[in-house]
């Protein structure tokens, strides 16, 4: 079902007008007739007084055409079960006293901007038909923030993490959104739950060797903590091209928590943490290594001291436990000879 706009209806002010005018003057020709017919001795209405009569019965109908649109507002409007059409942008209109306003949506309450409502939900079970509340059926074209809750998802390699997002997003055909699905907001509460756990389950939560992220038959270092901007690309994409029927546009997506699961987090910190040592133990023999080697050259080049193998493998030995080790050297001083 395609949008349509009734941009031609912005004529509120001069309907209002003219109606409040013509109850006026409907009301002064009904007290003019009653003078008239006091001031006789027959009863003789004048032919204004049934025009009259008959504008205060009918005349409160055009008031119930009115429409006030702040700006960013839409309203969504059927004609005995028919789309009429649309009303945008700010203004006040007038249209068919008969329309109804339409939204699935209008008691829906997310964890989203501008949709929270500390009121307490209220259940009507008098029979007696409410009045339409226009201002829950107004569909907002602003840009709305949903906060979507935590989810715990297994990433590629099995392990469980726990994932939140915030998704940037706006109606922008209000016909679809109305009519093609139940309800736009549920629909795309989970139509983000399920994208999110599609990209998820496409990365690990770290590097790992032998992945391929990408599709392409290649492994490579995608991750979900490394390349977020990238995982929230996709998952930006994935939500697009599920609520495109439902007149929807996501703007941004964004990753807002990211952790393993609490289960699995004290073990995964140790694995880190190892890992960690590892590469600071490597880099620091690495670093000895080159030291020992370089002393020996230079010893070597200035003929300080000659050394033969069994006496450079023990310097070797000195030198690397003092450079190695997790504690200060205690030296101890030799005060005979070396041989």
């Amino acid at each position: 079902m395609n949008e349509k706009v009734l941009s031609s209806k912005k004529n509120g002010m001069a309907v209002f007008l003219i109606s409040l005018a013509l109850i006026v003057a409907a009301f002064a020709g009904v007290l003019y007739s009653l003078i008239l017919t006091g001031d006789s001795e027959e009863i003789v209405l004048p032919q204004i007084f049934i025009p009259c009569i008959l504008w205060l019965c009918v005349g409160w109908l055009p008031f119930i055409g009115l429409r006030i649109l702040k700006p960013q507002e839409a309203l969504v409007l059927t004609l005995f079960g028919k789309y009429y059409g649309t009303l945008k942008g700010e203004g006040f209109y007038f249209i068919n006293p008969f329309c109804t306003a339409v939204n699935p949506a209008a008691k829906t309450k997310l964890n989203q901007s501008g949709d929270v409502s500390s009121q307490s939900s209220v259940v009507n079970v008098s029979p007696v038909p409410q009045k339409q509340d226009l201002s829950n059926m107004r569909l907002s074209l602003k840009i709305m923030t949903l906060n979507n809750n935590r989810q715990k998802i297994n990433d590629c390699l099995g392990n469980p993490v726990e994932i939140g997002i915030a998704v940037m997003w706006r109606v922008v055909d209000t016909a679809k959104a109305v009519f093609n699905v139940d309800n736009y907001k549920e629909y795309l509460s989970l139509q983000c739950d399920s994208a999110l756990r599609n990209i998820v389950r496409i990365y690990p939560y770290d590097i790992a060797p032998g992945v391929d992220t990408t599709g392409d038959g290649v492994a490579d270092e995608g991750s979900l903590r490394g390349s977020s901007e990238v995982v929230a690309d996709r998952i930006k994409n994935e939500i697009q091209t599920r609520v495109a029927e439902a007149g929807l546009e996501i703007i941004e997506a964004r990753i807002t928590y990211l952790a393993y699961a609490p289960e699995i987090a004290a073990v995964m910190l140790q694995r880190q943490q190892a890992s960690a040592v590892i590469d600071a133990r490597k880099m620091i023999v690495d670093g000895a290594v080159g030291m020992v080697e370089m002393a020996l050259e230079r010893l070597k080049e200035k003929g300080t001291v000659d050394l033969d193998e069994e006496r450079k493998a023990a310097m070797v030995s000195n030198l690397l436990v003092v450079l190695c080790g997790n504690r200060d050297a205690q030296p101890i001083v030799n005060s005979g000879s070396l041989y």
